[in-house]
């Protein structure tokens, strides 16, 4: 239901000729459903760093094809550069975004990296979470002697690549080899202070920084830096794993900031990075006046940082996804130094904006009624279904969120918070659901609309049609469980919830049986036209189940209200 979305890095190495970097992004822009976000060439590097999002499968096509067009265009026995580099395309990471683990996009990576080998020629290590071997997560390990090295390592079992491996040959003398990794999100951000101090800024640095700061003879700041028996420096760890920072002057904002990447939001998240530095710097006697991300984000790090500060303040996460990014913005004063818009600096929004269409669930509510009204046959039935279906979860999602801020109930407001969490997922699902019911019914549409001159078109029509009437009954049968579930929230704030609210749960239990009856006569509506008679009965089957479970439900829940009014 939601998307999968990952981010893919790939570090050409061509950061001079505008019109060879131009030429692989067109590669990556040409498939459907990636987004380009940044183009980053580096003169004295000779490279160039691309930013692309989307979906696995888009993104693994997006990433092959850039690697290919720059094996083509991009001679390394003429590459001159200062970053470190191996081959055309130097490194191409896969990162998870939103949907998907950093596992799932190791096993990936693995299967871009045998791709390239196989059809572009271009051998392949694998690093990081990808890696085979556990030194080769260190993408060093697998760069070591760079391009001049390659020559040894292909004719080496120990050092050579992990897809592709040969003697070194012309092919491999043109492209080098790449390295396919997977690795975490990793957010820039800088923590505006109130001091122009660059020294008090690298102090709070030094106290957060997952490496900290050398130990100092005497323990005096000024002090000689102390070694262990091998030489090196003996360094007091700070306070956030995965966190590297420094701090610094922008002249630009006349401030002092403590800069920092976070290498993994998963150890360290946003919020917590944010309060570890507001506390370090208030031991200086320095405030955190408020925080610049730069470049994207994830939204689940907002989203993260939001319910942090709500629980903070004993109050409900229950509440809609844009309310809990707002609580984030202010929270951490992202809109400090210039105005944060969530719509240019997320990822997810930045897709959705990209690939939007007309959403029935984007109407107003007079819209959608006189959008209903009209001939076309959809949206019908089971779209209401959905629709009735997320205003029962959002009637119970309320009564929780108005029982954990009523005055006297404190002590029970994450009780209710975790109601009103689960009532807010529900009705997600269900606004999902509104669309994707006339969607179903667009297929069916469609499918009737092909051509039917031959026998092979008749049969590919008909299996359509099939396919296309199975799948428009599934949705509504999904919107009944969804529906159903509706039953649990307003049960329980019918029982516990804030009394002068009862009557809302009730009209909740209403709207659910509703949605659950609704779409239950579509199922048995598009389940009748089903050649496959077993398994219509199967979902028939399911339908009626549900129905009398919700027949009683609702009458159980109603009882409750009346006895409370």
């Amino acid at each position: 239901m939601f998307k999968k979305i990952v981010e893919c890095v790939p570090n050409f190495s061509e950061g001079r000729n505008m019109g060879v970097i131009k030429q692989i992004t067109n590669e990556i822009e040409s498939v459907k459903g990636v987004k380009l976000l940044d183009v980053d060439p580096g003169d004295a590097t000779n490279r160039t760093v691309v930013t692309f999002v989307g979906e696995p499968e888009a993104v693994l096509e997006a990433a092959f094809l850039g690697v290919k067009k720059a094996s083509e265009l991009i001679d390394m026995r003429q590459h001159h550069g200062a970053h470190p580099r191996m081959g055309a395309t130097d490194v191409c990471p896969l990162i998870p975004v939103a949907g998907i683990t950093l596992e799932e996009c190791a096993e990936l990576a693995r299967k871009l990296a045998e791709r390239i080998a196989n059809e572009a020629k271009v051998p392949c290590y694998c690093y990081e979470a990808a890696a085979f071997k556990p030194e080769r997560q260190n993408l060093a390990v697998c760069r070591a002697g760079e391009y001049e090295a390659l020559p040894e390592k292909m004719s080496n079992p120990e050092k050579a690549p992990d897809f592709g491996a040969r003697p070194y040959d012309e092919g491999v003398a043109r492209t080098g080899c790449t390295a396919v990794g997977a690795r975490d999100f990793l957010i820039a951000v800088n923590y505006n202070l109130n001091t122009t101090s660059t020294r008090r800024a690298n102090a709070i640095a030094f106290d957060v920084r997952e490496k900290g700061r050398p130990q100092r003879e005497g323990g005096s700041p000024v002090g000689k830096p102390m070694k262990d028996e091998n030489g090196n420096t003996i360094m007091i760890p700070g306070t956030l794993k995965s966190t590297k920072a420094i701090g610094w002057f922008i002249d630009e904002y006349g401030i002092a900031q403590v800069s920092m990447n976070i290498t993994n939001i998963n150890v360290t998240p946003l919020h917590v990075a944010f309060d570890e530095v507001c506390r370090c710097a208030q031991n200086r006697g320095i405030r955190v006046t408020g925080t610049e991300i730069v470049g994207l984000i994830p939204k689940r790090t907002l989203i993260e940082a939001g319910k942090y500060f709500l629980e903070k303040q004993n109050r409900s996460v229950g509440i809609p996804e844009e309310d809990i990014i707002n609580i984030a913005i202010h929270s951490m004063g992202l809109d400090d130094l210039k105005p944060f818009n969530p719509r240019e600096k997320v990822i997810e929004f930045l897709l959705e904006d990209e690939n939007k269409t007309a959403k029935l669930v984007d109407l107003t509510v007079k819209g959608f009624a006189e959008e209903t009204s009209r001939e076309s046959p959809a949206p019908g039935g089971g779209t209401i279904s959905a629709y009735m279906g997320a205003l029962g979860a959002a009637l119970g999602t309320m009564v929780a969120n108005l029982s954990s801020h009523k005055a006297g109930w404190d002590a029970r407001w994450n009780e209710f918070s975790q109601w009103a969490d689960k009532g807010q997922e529900l009705m997600t699902e269900l606004l999902h659901l509104v669309d994707e019911d006339t969607e179903a019914f667009n297929r069916i549409m469609a499918a009737f609309g092909m051509p039917k001159k031959t026998d092979e078109e008749k049969e590919a029509r008909s299996a359509a049609i099939q396919e296309a009437t199975l799948y428009a009954t599934e949705v509504p049968l999904q919107t009944m469980k969804a529906s159903y579930k509706a039953f649990d929230i307003c049960r329980a704030m019918a029982e516990e919830g804030n009394p002068n609210s009862v009557s809302d749960a009730g009209v909740g239990a209403l709207a659910a049986r509703a949605a659950v009856l609704g779409a239950g006569l579509n199922v048995k509506i598009n389940a009748g036209s089903l050649a496959d008679k077993a398994v219509a009965e199967k979902l028939i089957g399911e339908a009626n189940e549900l129905i009398e479970k919700a027949n009683v439900q609702e009458k159980e829940i109603i009882a409750i209200v009346e006895s409370k009014l």
